[in-house]
């Protein structure tokens, strides 16, 4: 992470929040601010606006959750006027580099940089030892959640034959002298899993005086987190055993059936035309989004949600999560309820995608607003890990008794029991259908996470491969009068470690090794 970042991070944290007034003063070129408090470092670690949002281009579209085909780009390619859509969605490494834009390695450094901050200073302050330790297993959660996107996003899975290739740069103090070489994948798990451990220390609530503090770090969001990473190595038993633990400390779903509505905000209609013509006007189009839609700054719908264990959005600059017609026919679209409000027809002709002229019909994905859906572990995806695991472990009737807890709060309550609750014959075809409500409960953000797992496990039959057909493209054009190629991720493909920001290996001078492919 270059020292311009640092810089800013520095002037962020001391700025941001409101907390005390330590983070109220100003710095100056004349004056320091030192940090000589628990409570100082308890409000970086409060200022959950530095944390929550996940800029992850490749968790957005490198993947078949996201629908981006020619057909609908001919329908209006200025709704796909930024190139950095076509490199992320072909899975590039010539043009992705240089992007200047949407990187997580940006941003989730940025907060190992405070979770480094608190873990620097926490023997240095005052304050009771019992406060300490809690905000040092906070850290510890915070930054192993960072480089757990950041280890599945820039190298390649962990498998006994990858394990000595290139990990992550380990971050442990706030020095700008600390080195920036890449330790190897192990080291980099291993660096995880330390994290973890020391995160598991939490023993505190996530509800506090009867809210639920979810932007914090606290027993179930630990146990949580140590579930995904274990996941993540598929070792289902001790997957399937956190998972148990953050639920048996949390485990409230929203129920659709009442606890889900679209909005009361008014909408404009759209008007529709057959052709780019005005005068082949047909008819008014008006939306129809979730209610949580309606908040773009205001955070009240957001913190409100009551399933995380762990605050965190995925963002998307663009404002259209584009499903692909894959992911629309996996629902059940008379009943299932998720489809129903977060699956917004004809959200193509409405703002920015704006094809109404002349009218191309598609669906959006919207959870918050336009631009943020669920990144963070919650109890939905807790309780698909503990059914997955059940189902690995040959436990069929237990894992189709979890899933369907699940189902229930997500499903039309009119609709009949069968299409309701799953069943499954056999171990594989349980398996098949709870990777099936995976997608349906958490598209886009957990697809590539979940397809790397899928490709280094003992199964083969769950093995993922991703093809998009699209135009050929420049650095600064796509050409779209040119014949569509066929773009692949396959398994083993070492564009799995997607490519480093090019800035920083600059910055560092060479000594961060950029991906080989």
């Amino acid at each position: 992470m270059n020292k311009k970042i640092i810089y800013s991070l520095i002037i962020c944290l001391i700025t941001l929040s409101s907390c005390n007034d330590f983070l109220d003063r100003m710095p100056s070129k004349t004056t320091q601010l030192v940090i000589t408090t628990a409570e100082h470092l308890d409000a970086i670690l409060e200022n959950y606006s530095s944390y929550y949002q996940v800029t992850n281009s490749e968790n957005v579209f490198g993947h078949d959750d996201y629908g981006l085909t020619v057909e609908l780009y001919n329908a209006r390619p200025a709704s796909f006027g930024s190139l950095y859509i076509a490199y992320w969605s072909t899975w590039d490494t010539k043009y992705v580099p240089f992007e200047s834009r949407y990187f997580a390695w940006t941003t989730e450094y940025g907060k190992i940089f405070r979770a480094n901050l608190v873990l620097n200073n926490i023997n240095k302050v005052s304050g009771s030892e019992e406060h300490k330790n809690q905000l040092r297993s906070e850290a510890c959660l915070l930054r192993a959640h960072s480089y757990l996107e950041l280890v599945h996003t820039y190298c390649l899975p962990y498998t006994e034959d990858t394990k000595n290739e290139p990990g992550l740069v380990l971050k442990q103090s706030t020095s700008f002298e600390e080195p920036d070489e890449r330790a190897t994948l192990e080291a980099t798990f291993q660096q995880i899993e330390s994290d973890i451990e020391e995160a598991l220390k939490l023993n505190n609530s996530i509800v506090q005086n009867g809210k639920v503090r979810h932007w914090r770090g606290s027993k179930a969001a630990a146990n949580a987190l140590a579930a995904k990473y274990w996941l993540g190595r598929n070792d289902y038993p001790k997957a399937q055993s956190y998972a148990q633990i953050a639920l048996d400390e949390y485990n409230h779903l929203a129920d659709y059936n009442i606890d889900m509505r679209y909005s009361d905000l008014a909408q404009s209609p759209v008007k529709l035309y057959s052709t780019a013509d005005d005068a082949s006007y047909y008819d008014d189009f008006t939306p129809l989004y979730p209610y949580t839609h309606d908040n773009q700054v205001d955070m009240t719908d957001m913190i409100g949600w009551p399933e995380f264990y762990y605050f965190r959005l995925l963002y998307h600059a663009s404002w259209w999560y584009i499903p692909s017609k894959e992911l629309i026919n996996l629902y059940d679209h008379d009943y299932d309820l998720r489809f129903r409000y977060h699956m917004v027809e004809g959200y193509s002709y409405v703002s920015p995608a704006l094809m109404n002229k002349p009218a191309h019909f598609w669906y959006g994905y919207v959870f918050f607003f336009k631009d943020r859906i669920i990144a963070g572990p919650t109890v939905a995806e807790m309780i698909l890990t503990k059914a997955e695991c059940q189902a690995r472990q040959n436990d069929v009737d237990g894992a189709i008794a979890t899933v369907n807890i699940l189902r229930a709060k997500r499903f039309d309550n009119t609709a009949p029991a069968n299409v309701i609750n799953l069943t499954a014959s056999s171990r594989q075809e349980a398996i098949e259908k709870i990777l099936e409500e995976r997608r349906r409960e958490i598209p886009f953000y957990i697809r590539r996470f979940d397809v790397r797992r899928f490709n280094t496990n003992d199964d083969a039959f769950d093995d993922v491969e991703f093809s998009r057909i699209f135009y050929p493209y420049t650095n600064t054009a796509v050409l779209n009068n040119d014949t569509p190629v066929e773009y692949t991720l396959k398994k083993g493909d070492r564009k799995w470690a997607s490519p480093i920001p090019d800035t920083e290996i600059v910055t560092s001078q060479g000594r961060i090794q950029q991906n080989i492919y």
